[in-house]
């Protein structure tokens, strides 16, 4: 039987799906998977430190890793090579170790496409606003502008975050396709089709809303990354006032099984993955 070593490297992970929701469909494949936690709250450690965890983790011969908060971003000065859109968003949350090169790759940017358009079908985009502008703002914002988004209006705790990503984006996509707001306030929420939320806010650690709550209208639809809980407490706001609004667990579902797929070769089942998702959360 063939076996893999994959690990998560991040903070605050100990609730974290990903190694049941992988180790479930490997099963389905044959595979002998291990899936283990690597968390740097655990370990006393910081973002600085992922590149001696990489480093680590390929010497007792792990397979890959996913990487997420707060780490998608320093990780990178200390692989061998990135993938063409882990190169383009400056962001990774994959590694694959390949011989003795550790390649860092992005999932999330198309895990949200793909969920964006199967779940929040026909929804407006000529002005969305989205919290967030770290390792995963960067993919999501990517995916709203890829999905012809007419503009993205970034809002970021550090401002300079805000502004230097959203420089970025309009190199990419045009100048007039990104601009970055101080404030969720100063956003143009009023005016928005929709809002996205891509920071660590409403997670089981780190319970609450990242904007008050009466900015959001019935006007807009709210998506959320956060999949753990599902219906965080920015969901159940933005549903109560008649919002459509999209989980985290379509994104999550799809960036794994992309993950799954570059660890494994094999292809996942999307739709198996999603219940297998469904059935942890609930549980």
């Amino acid at each position: 039987m063939t076996s893999y070593l994959i690990g998560l490297i991040g903070s605050g992970i100990g609730a974290s799906l990903s190694p049941a929701l992988h180790e479930r469909e490997a099963r389905f494949h044959g595979l002998h998977y291990a899936y283990r936690l690597i968390d740097l709250d655990v370990l006393g450690l910081a973002a600085e430190d992922v590149g001696d965890l990489v480093r680590t983790a390929r010497r007792l011969g792990y397979d890959g890793l996913n990487i997420t908060h707060p780490c998608k971003q320093t990780v990178i000065p200390h692989l061998d090579g990135l993938s063409e859109d882990a190169a383009i968003l400056g962001a990774v949350n994959t590694v694959v170790f390949d011989g003795d090169r550790a390649i860092g790759h992005n999932t999330d940017w198309t895990g949200f496409a793909e969920s964006f358009a199967r779940d929040l079908p026909g929804a407006p985009t000529r002005e969305v606003v989205q919290l967030g502008a770290g390792g995963a703002g960067v993919a999501v914002a990517h995916a709203l502008l890829t999905l012809e988004a007419g503009r993205v209006t970034l809002v970021d705790a550090e401002p300079a975050r805000a502004e230097s990503l959203a420089a970025e984006l309009a190199r990419r996509f045009g100048p007039d396709r990104a601009r970055a707001a101080d404030r969720a306030d100063q956003a143009g929420l009023a005016t928005a089709d929709g809002l996205v939320h891509a920071t660590p806010t409403g997670m089981a650690h780190h319970p609450g809303l990242a904007l008050p709550a009466e900015l959001l209208h019935p006007g807009l639809w709210v998506a959320d990354i956060v999949y753990l809980p599902l219906e965080t407490e920015l969901l159940q706001t933005a549903r109560a006032i008649g919002c459509r609004t999209l989980d985290g667990g379509g994104m999550a579902m799809s960036q794994a099984a992309h993950s799954f797929r570059l660890f494994t070769g094999k292809e996942p089942d999307a739709a198996r993955m999603l219940t297998h998702l469904t059935d942890l959360v609930t549980a």
